[in-house]
């Protein structure tokens, strides 16, 4: 209904105020769980390039395919040789592709945080029923998941070829569960660190960029350590110089605990003791990482 302005109008004069129909919101209202599921469903989503162009999809669901045909191919030689042992241990895979692994998480990290720091979305996100906290955690637990998805998917291949081919069950069950467990905390410490140095920056090139250059330099100068360790017959610091790269912190974790062998000089993984710092540290860089995201978006949404 319109209505009209009390005073008569002047020549010429249109005023009007019009009921343009806005009415009250009547239906039920989801709150914050509902919210923290959906953005959480989004961006694990988004992580694959789903629902999203068709450009967005190329470069993960690449990443996958290069994760899982090694596995593959695996497979196919153990069934055909008949051979009593898989050629790589579960624990071992994620070491082996750890280049593939590195290139998706600093891909997708920037690509989940980074468009909504450059686009200033994230203070409309908290206009809802969401918290800094609801945030965080949606956007690490999804990264996480994808990570998840990315290493675990060709160890389900090893395990089902391992399977077809007949080896001992009870095996390769065990060394299946402890890949599974290496392979989480993987997830977790890979997207936390992803997730902190994609924050910083609004420009997604730039996040890409320097989560390449922490995890591929870090690597590089602790095997470079490590190596020249070994040649100067120091092989009780190579376990202490593995505590500085994201790669040889899982690497020492699982040759403690979950009966890998370690990737590093001599193929001699820490101690029980030492490992147990490993998983402390790990631990500690995972809440950490939560922690620092955490004072990053109370900023970011002010």
């Amino acid at each position: 209904m319109a209505v009209e302005h009390p005073v008569a109008n002047a020549p010429g004069d249109q005023t009007r105020i019009h009921n343009i129909g806005y009415r009250s919101y009547d239906g039920p209202r989801l709150g914050r769980a509902y919210a923290r599921r959906s953005l959480y469903s989004q961006s694990l989503r988004g992580a694959y390039g789903l629902g999203r162009s068709v450009k967005s999809k190329v470069l993960p669901m690449l990443l996958f395919a290069v994760m899982c045909v090694p596995a593959a191919i695996m497979v196919a030689v153990a069934v055909a040789t008949k051979a009593h042992e898989l050629p790589v241990p579960y624990t071992r895979y994620a070491i082996i592709m750890q280049a593939v692994i590195s290139l998706y998480v600093a891909s997708q990290a920037p690509q989940s945080v980074s468009r909504d720091l450059r686009f200033k979305t994230v203070p409309l996100y908290f206009s809802r029923p969401i918290e800094t906290a609801d945030y965080v955690r949606a956007k690490y637990a999804a990264l996480a998941s994808a990570m998840f998805i990315l290493t675990a998917s060709p160890l389900l291949v090893l395990y089902a070829g391992a399977l077809l081919a007949k080896l001992d069950l009870a095996h390769q069950t065990k060394e299946f569960a402890q890949g599974l467990v290496s392979v989480a905390l993987l997830s977790l410490l890979f997207a936390g660190i992803g997730l902190v140095i994609a924050s910083v920056t609004p420009r997604r090139g730039f996040g890409i960029a320097a989560v390449i250059a922490v995890l591929t330099i870090s690597y590089g100068a602790v095997t470079t350590l490590q190596a020249i360790a070994d040649v100067n017959g120091s092989s009780g610091a190579i376990p202490w110089i593995g505590l500085f790269s994201p790669v040889t912190l899982i690497d020492g974790v699982q040759s403690a605990f979950l009966g890998a062998t370690s990737s590093g000089p001599g193929g001699e993984g820490p101690s029980t003791g030492a490992g147990a710092v490993y998983v402390l540290v790990a631990l500690g860089v995972i809440t950490a990482s939560y922690g620092l995201l955490m004072r990053r978006y109370k900023k970011v949404g002010l």
